[in-house]
């Protein structure tokens, strides 16, 4: 018998302000995984979920920011140990600066591009760095 396999769809968003700095989020010390890794706000879409509805609720939820303009420029996928995981990365605007972190992140900065390389980051988000500012 052929065991099922879950495949799981995250997303991620690098919300730029009008300065033209970024917002990362720190993980808290209890992260599942990258405790402590400077991050973007995102996470799972939920099933039936329109993707741009639900990278925006994500942003919402963890930093209190409303976006705009939100535009898909990269994929990502890897398998764990629960399953294979996809993940949408986006740019966005923020309409707003003032930042209220959840429970899931215990800091935040607002960064360029060379300020966040050199911050402790999972290789997939600063992937998402380096390919979402290559184009500008």
């Amino acid at each position: 018998m052929k065991k099922e396999k879950n495949i799981g769809v995250t997303q991620k968003a690098i919300v730029i302000r009008s300065d033209g700095k970024f917002l990362t989020i720190r993980r808290s010390k209890t992260a599942p995984s990258h405790p402590l890794a400077w991050d973007l706000p995102g996470g799972e879409l939920d099933y039936g979920e329109d993707p741009v509805a639900g990278i925006a609720r994500e942003v919402r939820e963890e930093t209190g920011l409303e976006v705009k303009n939100l535009k898909p420029f990269d994929v990502f996928g890897h398998e764990n140990p629960v399953g294979f995981w996809v993940t949408i990365a986006y740019t966005s605007e923020a309409v707003n600066d003032t930042v209220a972190i959840s429970f899931e992140h215990d800091d935040f900065k607002w960064v360029t591009k060379e300020e966040f390389l050199k911050l402790p980051a999972s290789p997939k988000i600063i992937r998402f760095i380096e390919n979402a500012f290559t184009f500008q």
